[in-house]
């Protein structure tokens, strides 16, 4: 039986960083090309202050002006690059779940589920089977403050994919985590994007997310060795 957050994705393209270069006044933060395919997942790691986060907010087209940019994000053949926000289609997982307080848990993923999807009923059921396939069936009503930190990661998880992504955004959304449940939201995480076929970027700045991820890896902000 297909997933029913599958039901409701586009077909996937790859992502496309082309010449991306990012500065902050006179300083160059980073400059990154790199194609990620559907299912792919590209990792860039760097310490605190690097720019790996910088990154993601330009790919998800919420970068501060601040900032001087060059280069292209395509998704397939479509550019991307001074598309807004809103209209881009990405995926974001942050540090935090950051769901709603004053929704249910089922109301925090029926709220990303595209306007396509007409009836309350049929949008709840989504939320219903969405929250199904990550063992919390029955939480639908459930208060989000009743949550554990790993039911909260997998609710923003489920909240995410069932919006119909065209890409995913990782803003190390395992770092606060306990070792345990790092280790499944990783696989959790990496197995939904790979079966979805959407290409994936994560920032981090440990390398077992790295290894976890299993796909290419970009180091940022090393200070080569004379």
């Amino acid at each position: 039986m297909q997933e029913i957050t599958g039901s409701i994705l586009t077909k996937t393209r790859p992502l496309m960083l082309s010449d991306v270069t990012i500065r902050l006044g006179s300083r160059m933060l980073l400059a990154v090309s790199a194609k990620v395919m559907p299912g792919e997942v590209l990792t860039i790691m760097g310490p605190s202050g690097s720019g790996k986060s910088t990154l993601l907010a330009f790919a998800g087209g919420f970068l501060d002006r601040a900032f001087e940019v060059s280069g292209r994000l395509l998704i397939g053949t479509k550019d991307l690059t001074e598309t807004p926000a809103n209209q881009r289609h990405a995926g974001i997982l942050f540090q935090d779940p950051l769901l709603f307080p004053h929704l249910s848990v089922g109301g925090n993923v029926a709220f990303a589920i595209p306007p396509a999807v007409k009836g309350g009923k049929a949008r709840r059921a989504l939320a219903e089977a969405a929250l199904k396939e990550v063992g919390l069936g029955g939480f639908f009503d459930r208060d989000p403050d009743t949550l554990s930190g790993g039911q909260k990661a997998r609710v923003a998880l489920q909240r995410v994919l069932v919006s119909a992504p065209e890409f995913l955004l990782l803003d190390e959304p395992f770092s606060k985590l306990d070792a345990p449940l790092r280790r499944q939201m990783r696989e959790l995480v990496f197995s939904k994007a790979k079966a979805a076929g959407l290409p994936t970027i994560l920032v981090t700045h440990d390398g077992a997310d790295a290894q976890a991820a299993g796909g290419r890896v970009i180091e940022i902000g090393i200070e080569e060795k004379a």
